[in-house]
């Protein structure tokens, strides 16, 4: 039997339909509904099933079946008029807009079909007594399609100069129509403008902003305005993923990750949308979309990526370079197609015009987690001048071995590097021992602990080629790198007859300062290794006793520091001559810093640390201070010194640049963020975690340190009112969050974060399953305030959902925390949201009379039993129950059927007003404003139940409280303003029910 039995439950059904997601299911439900509208055999309810047809296949991949519905629609207006009711009729006419719109989408329509349907629609309007606006804006769009600029220019101005009426498309379809046309004309900025009122929320429908935010992106990247095109790609894209229909501007947000070097990002997203490269119901909108894939292939082609697996056509699988050919010949062809129909080479210039840009932007970190689609660059060294007897192109071994002297004669960052390209040059080639020693001694220290063979090669080297002195420091880094790995007494007893040894060859002049300053400091440096050792762990609490082996952490930092003060002592003063002593100084004064750490003595360590940062800047060397900055940092944080901090991260990313590893700069970019935040710049600090962000992609670390940088970011910008923005990358951070990586703390603040944005955005089902998750991780830890707080934010956003019976139950959950934890106000809250609640439900008044009662009772013994301090708060907020009781009866007595019991309610409202009004006048000045509000509501009370003297008598008592106010407070002047309207109404003998305010402060818990 059918489900639909009149057009009363064909309307439910349709309704119910219109509200499902957009796509083939919809559309599916739709011609059912069809079905059984011809089924009743009532005329209108066909016309309304075949415009809900009609809608739902316009408003999908499947626009190429909207014109049979409408076909049947017309037929039935001119045969039939009578039918059709001012809706319908007003409907019939709106749709042939749809239609010109989707004809000139099919490419296989004739343009003269489509210029004939224009003067149909011209003519169907003026018949119905409608403006031109409309067709003209059709117009337009025929002639901007086909390329046919100087008539387009006609219709954008008779469109314009039309006058609106109700066929006109809403004013956000209009400026979006109308800037999109300034776009193509090379005017991004008068577009923006156009747009701006649809930006800021002025004008809004079921598809804007969402088309603006689209278009906007690249004309925002042209102009440079790189910030607001990020926040219009996050804000548009959340509102675009659900809507089947937009693969158009779907398409707009590819090929801004394209054009910005996100290309991962925009992979991400093709593979969201498979059914997008294939379907053939809105040929426009796959031609844009396969322009766009061919653009980014192309970009990942370039980028040496060509062989790289990409998201394509269902059926097989695809390379970018295969998907950057097939996309393009899709394009072009059906480019083609339309030129064809149009008899011009509009749409294929713009095609290819599109397929052919450049990046409009190096990088843009947007925020959101996408894994890299190529290897993290890293900065690479100076490229060595070539020789007149190099090959063409090429440098030859002798230029090789002179860049990477320099490089490591000048401590420059890429040294290493350039003495592997040495190494690679030199093959078997015969070299001198000297050459032969570098290498060894540089491969050694880029291998670490599996370099120390390497070590005694190089040393063996170096003897051999005359330098006992760079033997003996050779053989000392060997011994740090095995303290390194654990063996510190091994190393120790090793770097100490090395030591020996060096200052015996230097006292002899068998050496030179440098080669045994190298000496020195590997002694000194496995010194402090042993330190570290002895002491447990860095800094720790009380500074160091006894650690390891049962050694004297004491002692130790004694032997270190003496160590340490050696070093000091052999370079000091050499610095200016010789950049390498300059750097051991430098060195030495961080582990001065560092010693003072580990004993207790904070402030010291922090002026070392500058020095030492200080020092190698003044060197030449400001890649090396990066450790020291970040050292002084952390101390100033510790300190609460959080200006101190500041400059402290700003200068270690100035000094790293480009040297600092990726890992390395995520990990700056978000503890200057995090200090950012904790000075009250959420701005700033949102940009530092958009970079570290970044850079943990980079580094391949997105789904951790990543992950700690997005939920902060979405905590920045959730500060700053951003929500759509905050939203998508909070998203984006709990795909990767975990609470045995992160902590648990760490995921409940961004889903708690996550729920405050998806509540600003009106999607309150959604917020309150956030707030239910996070309450229930929260659930498990010791202290429950955060729990009782998410339950009873899960509780207001189940409300505002429209969910009153899980709402009540989590206000429930709710109350029984705030009742555990002795807090008397929010437990009060909760049981008046459940009042209002049950008011509103199914079971009526007296629920919600005994739960509001309930409240003020808990609420009269938390005063009782509550210290001098905390009795105003609980006074206010028994006063603010009170009131809201009697608001609550007044509302219930709508409920009664006889006169008796109204009046009942209303003597029960004012009693509760009544004693409202005397709570709040325990509090004094304090209490003055939320007083006469109650006095207001008891005088309106008082005129509903016919004592106009009463209620007069009332509100002469607020004019009094307020005689010697000026009139510069809103409250007074509205407090004044409703008195005198009560004194009007009470000389009338009757009140003005329309007028009187709302008896409750506004408040629903």
């Amino acid at each position: 039997m059918s489900e639909i039995t009149d057009i009363d439950a064909l309307r439910r059904a349709l309704a119910e339909n219109a509200e499902r997601p957009e796509g083939p299911a919809r559309n599916a439900r739709a011609e059912q509904l069809l079905a059984e509208a011809e089924r009743l055999d009532v005329p209108l309810a066909v016309v309304e099933a075949l415009g809900h047809q009609l809608k739902v296949y316009n408003y999908s991949s499947e626009k190429d079946r909207m014109f049979v519905p409408f076909a049947r629609l017309l037929r039935l207006w001119d045969e039939r008029p009578e039918v059709f009711d001012a809706y319908e009729t007003h409907t019939l006419h709106w749709v042939f807009k749809w239609m010109s719109a989707g004809m000139l989408d099919q490419p296989h329509i004739p343009l003269s079909s489509i210029e004939k349907w224009l003067g149909e629609m011209e003519h169907r309007y003026r018949l119905a007594g409608h403006s031109e606006r409309a067709v003209r804006s059709a117009e337009f769009s025929v002639a901007a399609h086909i390329g046919d600029l100087p008539r387009a220019e006609r219709a954008y101005a008779a469109w314009l100069a039309a006058d609106r009426d109700e066929m006109a498309d809403c004013h956000a379809c209009e400026l979006h129509g109308q800037g999109v046309w300034q776009v193509r004309c090379g005017r991004d900025a008068q577009a923006l403008r156009l747009w701006q009122p649809v930006l800021e929320g002025e004008f809004a429908c079921a598809h804007e902003p969402h088309s603006v935010l689209a278009s906007s992106l690249a004309p925002l990247l042209r102009l440079g305005r790189l910030d607001e095109a990020r926040a219009h790609h996050l804000r548009g894209f959340r509102l675009v993923r659900p809507m089947e229909s937009m693969r158009g501007a779907y398409a707009e947000h590819v090929e801004f990750c394209a054009l910005t070097g996100n290309e991962a990002r925009a992979l991400e997203l093709l593979a969201e949308r498979p059914a997008y490269f294939t379907d053939t119901g809105d040929p426009r909108s796959r031609l844009e979309f396969l322009a766009v894939v061919a653009l980014l292939m192309d970009r990942l082609t370039a980028l040496g990526l060509g062989g790289q697996r990409v998201p394509g056509p269902a059926g097989r699988t695809w390379t970018a370079g295969e998907l950057a050919a097939h996309a393009r010949a899709e394009a072009t062809g059906l480019a083609e197609r339309f030129d064809r129909r149009n008899g011009t080479r509009a749409v294929g210039d713009r095609v290819r015009a599109r397929m052919d840009q450049r990046p409009l932007a190096e990088r843009l970190p947007l925020g959101v987690r996408a894994a890299r689609t190529a290897p993290a660059p890293v900065p690479a060294p100076a490229p060595a001048p070539v020789a007149a007897d190099d090959g063409p192109g090429e440098p030859g071994l002798p230029a090789l071995l002179a860049e990477a002297r320099r490089q490591s004669e000048g401590l420059r960052p890429h040294a290493l590097e350039a003495w592997a390209a040495v190494a690679r040059a030199a093959g078997d080639t015969g070299l001198e021992p000297r050459d032969r020693a570098e290498i060894a001694d540089h491969e050694a220290m880029a291998r670490g602990p599996e370099g120390l063979a390497l070590f005694e090669r190089a040393a063996r080297l170096y003897a051999e080629a005359g330098d006992p002195g760079e033997a003996l420091a050779a053989r000392a880094r060997g011994a740090y790198v095995r303290a390194l790995s654990g063996a510190v007494d091994a190393a120790l007893a090793q770097v100490t007859d090395l030591y020996d040894e060096a200052l015996a060859l230097y006292a002899d002049e068998g050496t030179g300062v440098r080669q045994t300053a190298s000496v020195v400091m590997s002694r000194a440096r496995v010194l402090m290794r042993r330190v570290h050792q002895a002491a447990g762990t860095p800094g720790e609490e009380g500074g160091p006793t006894a650690g390891a082996g049962g050694l004297d952490a004491g002692r130790a930092v004694a032997e270190a520091e003496a160590a340490v003060r050696e070093v000091l002592a052999l370079v000091g003063g050499r610095g200016r001559e010789d950049v390498r002593l300059a750097a051991r100084a430098a060195e030495a004064h961080g582990m001065l810093a560092e010693l003072a750490g580990l004993t207790g003595d904070a402030g010291r360590a922090a002026e070392l640390f500058r020095r030492s940062a200080d020092a190698y800047v003044a060197a030449g060397l400001p890649w090396f201070a990066v450790e020291y900055r970040v050292q002084v940092a952390a101390l100033a944080h510790q300190a609460g010194d959080l200006d101190g901090a500041e400059r402290a991260l700003r200068a270690a990313l100035a000094h790293g640049g480009p040297y600092v590893e990726p890992v390395g700069r995520a990990q700056l970019h978000l503890q200057l963020a995090e200090v950012l935040g904790a000075l009250d710049q959420p701005g700033e600090a949102a940009e530092h975690a958009w970079e570290s962000a970044h850079w943990a992609d980079e580094a391949g670390e997105g789904g951790t340190l990543g992950a700690w940088a997005r939920q902060q970011l979405g905590g920045f910008l959730l500060r700053r009112g951003r929500y759509a923005e905050a939203a998508e990358v909070l998203d984006s951070a709990l795909a990767d969050l975990d609470a045995g990586t992160h902590g648990d703390g760490a995921v409940v603040q961004a889903r708690w974060w996550l729920g405050d944005c998806l509540g600003e955005l009106g999607d309150h089902r959604a917020a309150a399953e956030q707030r239910l998750q996070a309450a229930e991780l929260a659930r498990h830890w010791p202290e429950k305030q955060d729990h009782a707080t998410l339950a009873h934010l899960a509780a207001e956003s189940l409300g505002q959902a429209g969910l009153t019976v899980e709402a009540d139950r989590a206000y429930a959950r709710a109350g029984e925390l705030w009742r555990a934890l002795g807090n008397a106000p929010f437990l009060v809250r909760s049981l008046r949201a459940r009042a209002w609640l049950a008011l509103g439900g199914e079971a009526g008044a007296a629920p919600a009379r005994t739960l509001m009662a309930a409240a003020v009772r808990e609420c009269e013994t938390a005063l009782t039993a509550a210290p001098e301090a905390d009795r105003a708060e609980l006074a206010e907020e028994l006063g603010g129950t009170h009131r809201q009781f009697a608001e609550l009866l007044a509302r219930s007595a709508s409920e009664e059927a006889e006169d008796a019991a109204i009046r009942a309610a209303f003597e029960a409202a004012l009693e509760q007003m009544t004693r409202a009004a005397a709570v709040f006048a325990g509090l004094g000045a304090a209490g003055l404003h939320n007083r006469t509000g109650a006095e207001l509501g008891a005088g309106w009370l008082e005129a509903d139940l016919g004592r106009p003297a009463r209620a007069e008598a009332r509100a002469r008592a607020v004019l009094a409280a307020y005689a010697d106010a000026g009139d510069g407070d809103e409250t007074v002047r509205a407090r004044r303003e409703e008195a005198v309207q009560m004194l009007e109404a009470a000389r009338e003998g009757a009140p003005d029910a329309g007028d009187a305010p709302d008896a409750g402060d506004g408040r629903r818990e």
